[in-house]
């Protein structure tokens, strides 16, 4: 087990904004790679396939951190406040909505080895 943070970061353009909402998030892909902490950060788009039919937000963020201090101090980096503020809670925002949730691959109550 690791102490590995896992984000899916979901986003619902406005109507008609798709494009423009995806090439904005890769534009964040650049400097957030740079980060210490940060494993994998690519922000992807849905598409079709028979096998895969479930719900989801149509751009996604996949997002692995080296622990949750990473991804903390990623979220308050003023690039990332400055897109969220611009793009997703302005009236003129591209994103219409986003979810944003994070995972750790550790079981409950994991019995993790203490390193001396």
């Amino acid at each position: 087990m690791s102490k590995k943070v896992y984000c899916i970061a979901q986003f619902l353009p406005k109507p008609g904004k798709e494009a423009e909402l995806f090439k904005v998030l890769q534009s964040l892909e650049a400097n957030t790679l740079r980060e210490d902490g940060c494993l994998q950060y690519r922000v992807t788009r849905q598409i079709a396939s028979p096998f895969a039919e479930g719900n989801s937000f149509p751009i996604v963020f996949n997002e692995i951190w080296a622990d949750l201090p990473s991804f903390e101090a990623h979220c308050q980096r003023h690039e990332i406040s400055q897109f969220f503020q611009t793009y997703c809670l302005a009236d003129t925002g591209l994103a219409a909505d986003w979810n944003v949730c994070i995972y750790s691959d550790e079981p409950e109550n994991f019995d993790a080895p203490r390193l001396q």
